[in-house]
């Protein structure tokens, strides 16, 4: 507790403005987001803050670390499977799905990891349900390819209902996250929800595709039965990514998360385009946001960034008795936040030093 505290108060203390501070730089940015990840984010520190030596070259360090930091941070997506890694980023960038790869490569068992909410998702690519007294609400819809035997076969798993999905959030226009909101769609009626820029974004692209469907804005409230999420807009990763507060049981008790809509390392997808001034405004608007609201536990996008495959396994051969792994603390989350930050304000400087990437 100590060291997070101290850890926090670093992070606090650093300044807003670049302009105003002369430690405002990428080895600044580096030392803060190493402190912030501490023992339990070094491997996430290690890809976010990773720099790639030229567009599509390898990982070439974290910057002020000598390299040492980062070495492992060159493959897909960090700590991901290779096949997995591989597959979506082949699809993301605005084109098409690509053939589908082996079911190895990317099949995860559904699991129920509180009272009222399920994991769905791929070994990479998240998509959580949660239920209500009236049907369910998923977000995400990871790809085409997968969508039917993860969340409609896998809901048959567990005992649920697929055609009670009443919405889809999808929290931005990328093929591993929007590709199975059409199957949604056209099988159950399932309204899908996406941000005004990213749905026009999402109509410039080809591929499988849901049918612009509601517009979802900044601050929303989505009400299905007994059960309310928010819906907040968080730029940067795309220019409309959505991220999400969702209420859930533990043991019977009210607990908070915040779902990141869009975390990665803005360098490692510059075909796509980044904003980072925009990423930077997001994650620090998130962190005083999941501070103000006392969230329990944060999830992700994609699973190797919020450790899921790891925590369900835990949970898999825990007793029940045992704490949550997903209840991480307020704490946490927000150091998390901070971490995210730091990394992408020293990616901007980066940026700076190789113009052949392109940001919208």
């Amino acid at each position: 507790m100590k060291k997070m505290r101290l850890a926090l108060g670093l992070l606090l203390a650093v300044p807003m403005l670049a302009a105003q501070n002369a430690n405002d730089t990428p080895e600044a940015h580096v030392a803060i987001a190493q402190t912030a990840a501490g023992e339990e984010y070094q491997n996430l520190f290690n890809f976010m803050c990773a720099a790639p030596a030229q567009r599509g070259g390898g990982g070439a360090g974290a910057r002020g670390q000598g390299g040492g930091a980062g070495a492992g941070a060159a493959a897909p997506r960090g700590q991901g499977g290779a096949g997995a890694g591989a597959a979506g980023g082949a699809a993301r960038g605005g084109g098409g799905q690509r053939a589908t790869p082996d079911r190895s490569t990317w099949y995860a068992e559904p699991v129920k990891a509180f009272d009222n909410m399920y994991f769905f998702g791929q070994t990479e690519y998240s998509v959580w349900a949660i239920t209500t007294s009236e049907g369910i609400i998923v977000i995400d819809t990871i790809f085409d390819y997968s969508i039917e035997e993860e969340v409609d076969g896998g809901m048959k798993k567990m005992g649920l209902d697929p055609s009670k999905i009443k919405y889809a959030v999808v929290t931005h226009p990328h093929p591993d996250h929007h590709g199975g909101a059409k199957f949604l769609q056209d099988k159950y009626g399932t309204r899908v929800l996406m941000s005004a820029l990213d749905w026009d974004a999402l109509e410039r692209t080809n591929g499988t595709k849901p049918t612009r469907d509601i517009v979802a804005t900044d601050g929303q409230k989505l009400t299905l039965g007994d059960t309310t999420i928010t819906l907040v807009l968080t730029p940067g990763h795309t220019p409309g990514t959505l991220s999400v507060l969702i209420p859930v049981k533990d043991n019977g008790q009210a607990r908070l998360l915040a779902y990141f809509g869009g975390i990665e390392n803005p360098l490692m997808l510059p075909e796509t385009g980044r904003s980072y001034d925009a990423f930077d405004k997001s994650f620090s608007r998130m962190s005083t946001i999941v501070e103000a609201a006392k969230v329990d536990g944060y999830l992700t996008a994609h699973s190797n960034y919020d450790d899921a495959p790891f925590k369900i396994e835990v949970m898999r051969h825990n007793p029940p008795t045992l704490p949550n792994p997903f209840l991480i603390g307020t704490a946490r989350v927000v150091l998390f936040t901070k971490m995210s930050r730091e990394c992408n304000l020293n990616n901007a400087d980066v940026h700076k030093a190789m113009p052949d990437l392109k940001a919208y």
